[in-house]
């Protein structure tokens, strides 16, 4: 059984940081084990980092093969990502969960979305008829989340809009949790969210389009956002790509990128809890939380944007940070990251199950 010194020192949460600890097999002990260490793991000690929005498998074609999802997979440690809330892929990745040395995934199963109302080859399409069933369906197959398509471009319109009915969205959102799962949706637009958040929604993903009415529903509700800043960042060009057969839209996610900082610093303002998400696997490759770090700490304190990627996203999902047996999930830095915060694209040292990388 290998052990492992950390001289620190070691952060457990925003409030409470440790003058060292031990890694022993798999778990993090703070008591001094008998054994002789292997060798020490020097620099500031963090709980593994979470992307709380990204796709491992997923590729602009739909599924990406083995050997790429594994790379995917690795980015995400490479860059101290441990654990990783996968907001939709149309791969089946359940056999990461025997690799010890690729992070740990919370699946929402496959993205649901309206027929052609969303990325070719990505979503589960359906009818508002068939939503219930396609919930159901994609609750069994993710850990405990489902994620839809709330809005996305009607080509009628030419503009964002809602891809669901009321009724049939309270209905599948009632039928998630019946079935024990929270559900998340992907919204750009201001004009999905009431009904959202009036259906019961549990989190909202890019939430770029919230306006005072919704944030104030939005912290009624208990409402989780995950901003993805680094993909909002994308809408310009976006918009560029689509002025001349949707210019309704491109000007609507222009508006939506100009906003999009007094936009997230309402909801934080509000109290609404914000968590760190690359939304890596499309547009943007993997290993970036420390770009999307540094985006939410344009509207929050380093400690905080720390923390959306760290102890207090893993307290969200229900997954244990620094504890004394907890597993040994540990991203190592050369110096504080709640101080000096461009070291978090820097890990020094990571341990994974234990296993030391880096």
């Amino acid at each position: 059984m290998s052990v492992w010194r950390l001289p620190g020192p070691v952060r457990v949460d925003a409030e409470q940081v440790r003058d060292g600890a031990w890694v022993v097999g798999d778990r993090i002990t703070f008591d001094r084990p008998a054994a002789e260490p292997d060798g020490t793991i020097e620099g500031y000690v963090l709980p593994g980092l979470v992307d709380a929005h990204c796709h491992v498998g997923l590729i602009p074609a739909g599924a990406a093969d083995h050997d790429t999802t594994r790379a995917h997979a690795a980015a995400e440690r490479d860059a101290g990502v441990l654990l990783i809330r996968d907001a939709g892929s149309p791969a089946d990745t359940r056999w990461i969960d025997d690799e010890p040395e690729l992070p740990r995934i919370i699946r929402a199963g496959r993205h649901i979305g309206r027929t052609r109302r969303y990325l070719r080859d990505v979503s589960e399409e359906v009818e508002p008829e068939g939503l219930v069933a396609e919930v159901l369906r994609q609750a069994a197959r993710g850990d405990g989340w489902v994620k839809l398509v709330g809005d996305w471009i009607d080509r009628d319109r030419g503009d964002l809009a809602p891809c669901w009915p009321a009724a049939e969205l309270k209905q599948a959102i009632d039928a998630a949790h019946g079935a024990g799962a929270r559900v998340t949706a992907h919204c750009f637009g201001p004009d999905c969210l009431s009904d959202l958040i009036a259906g019961g929604i549990d989190c909202i993903e890019h939430g770029s389009g919230f306006t005072p009415e919704t944030v104030e529903a939005a912290v009624a509700a208990g409402i989780v956002v995950v901003p993805t800043l680094i993909q909002i960042a994308t809408f310009v060009e976006l918009a560029d790509q689509g002025q001349a057969r949707f210019p309704i839209w491109a000007a609507r996610m222009r508006d939506l990128h100009r906003r999009r900082y007094e936009t997230i610093a309402a909801l934080l303002d509000a109290g609404v809890p914000l968590f760190a998400g690359s939304d890596a696997g499309t547009v943007h490759p993997h290993g970036l939380i420390a770009s999307e770090v540094a985006e939410l700490g344009r509207v929050m304190s380093p400690m905080a944007a720390v923390g959306a990627a760290s102890w207090d996203a893993r307290a969200w999902l229900g997954r244990p940070g620094v504890a004394q047996g907890a597993p040994a999930d540990l991203a190592v830095f050369p110096a504080d990251p709640t101080l000096e915060p461009a070291v978090l694209g820097h890990p020094s040292a990571i341990v994974l199950r234990g296993r030391v990388f880096g």
